[in-house]
């Protein structure tokens, strides 16, 4: 619970958790032991190379205070520990460095520490270094060479560690990237399945992705298997029943008409309830997706409820493209939506809105609406909700919000009831990604 502010900063995708995974230990390896090796490497060798250098600046303060000391020992001196001494006629000098110089804040710690009279140490550039010392004559500077007190190319290390580690990083994941292709397309062909469409898949990778990818395509058949049987049997029981259907109809019209009658309405309530259940079980599997204007769909379905003399109205319709989707599966379940908005209530709105992620079909209706509470048990087949729908309305079998619900969930999507702020009864939601 403590590191879940962390999990705002962690990447989702499955190659950026592994680049993760890879680099930060790397990074973190590579900072350990580079500091360390610093600490201990490169301060040890410039302390041991700073104690030589100030014993020989010693000792040529030491021979310039001796007043025995010919001019031309002196000279022989400083040409021998390749040192420069002049008196220059300013002395209000200050310590200097460069601030990536890490190794100079030992070189001047130490001089000051191992010289008597070091009032600055200079190190402007990698080149040199600039003693400033108080001496009997006055004030000394000092001048000899960088390469005497501080190992050369120091950041050699660095610029090393930072070109291999990132050259290994880099072919780490050149191959991480190839094991994780197979992970990504059985992702994409499950969440294509999912969306009812079929892509092709072949199990590949590592052994436990082979064995996940084997599964689902075994999965996959199954399922596909249990469509397949389920169409057939479907287009058996349909003309197996709507042939009895068709007989009783014949027989009825040769009856009076004042007994005919209500036979007919008991034999057209059969055909609506058998296409009903025939319309719920085929689901929406059997057909291919294909693309459509879900505006211009819409509009279509409209335009034949108006016809048809229901008080319909499309709302409103924003935004414009097209979507792969089971066209006539939609239609049946957005004119099942509508269907019930006029049968329940005297008016109907739908809406359409189109964004690069998601596609919004609303139906809104003025009537008795749907509890809160009543409202996932609508979603489940054959639910007949007595007190929120009045069963005098028409035969229903409580199909319609079923049916649209597996449509939307057969094409990635969700239905979802509200009640209607604008008209008070419902207000359902088909909502489908894009």
């Amino acid at each position: 619970m403590m590191f879940n502010w962390l999990k705002r900063y962690v990447p989702r995708g499955i190659y950026g958790r592994a680049a993760l995974i890879l680099i930060f230990p790397v990074v973190l390896l590579q900072l350990v032991v580079s500091f360390g090796l610093i600490q201990r490497h490169f301060e040890g060798v410039t302390e041991q190379m700073t104690l030589a250098t100030s014993r020989e600046v010693q000792l040529v303060l030491d021979g310039i205070d001796a007043r025995d000391t010919s001019p031309q020992a002196l000279a022989l001196l400083l040409e021998t520990l390749k040192i420069d001494v002049s008196y220059p006629e300013t002395a209000e000098v200050e310590d200097n460095r460069l601030w990536y110089d890490f190794s100079g804040i030992i070189i001047t710690r130490n001089f000051k520490q191992l010289v008597q009279g070091v009032q600055a140490v200079q190190l402007i550039d990698d080149k040199i270094v600039r003693l400033w010392i108080e001496s009997g004559d006055g004030v000394v500077q000092v001048v000899f060479d960088r390469g005497r007190v501080s190992a050369s190319n120091s950041h050699q290390l660095l610029v090393n560690m930072v070109f291999f580690g990132g050259l290994l990083t880099l072919v780490a994941f050149l191959y991480m990237r190839n094991q994780l292709k197979p992970i990504t397309r059985l992702a994409a062909a499950a969440e294509a399945f999912g969306r009812g469409r079929h892509v092709q898949y072949s199990p590949g990778g590592a052994v436990e992705v082979r064995a996940a990818g084997a599964a689902f395509v075994d999965m996959r058949n199954r399922i596909e298997r249990q469509i397949e049987q389920r169409t057939l049997m479907l287009s058996g029981v349909s003309h197996d029943l709507r042939t009895p259907l068709t007989r009783l109809k014949l027989g009825l019209s040769l009856l009076e008409d004042e007994d005919r009658e209500p036979l007919e309405r008991d034999v057209e309530d059969m055909q609506r309830m058998l296409d009903a259940f025939l319309s719920y079980a085929r689901g929406a599997y059997e057909e291919v997706p294909e693309d459509v204007d879900p505006a211009e769909m819409v509009m279509r379905l409209v335009d034949g409820h108006v016809r048809s003399g229901h008080d319909v109205v499309l709302h409103e319709s924003k935004g414009e493209g097209h979507v792969s989707w089971r066209v006539m599966a939609v239609q049946r379940a957005v004119d099942n939506l509508i269907g019930n908005a006029v049968r329940y209530g005297t008016r109907a709105e739908v809406s359409v809105r189109i964004t690069d992620k998601f596609v919004r079909i609303r139906v809104e209706d003025n009537g008795p609406g749907i509890a809160p509470e009543d409202r996932d048990e609508a979603l489940k087949p054959f639910a007949r909700l007595d007190s929120a729908r009045n069963l005098n309305k028409g035969p229903g079998v409580g199909l319609g919000l079923s049916i649209a619900a597996d449509v939307a969930r057969v094409h990635g999507g969700v239905l979802r009831l509200d009640k209607s702020e604008r008209l008070g009864g419902l207000c359902a939601d088909m909502v489908f990604a894009r």
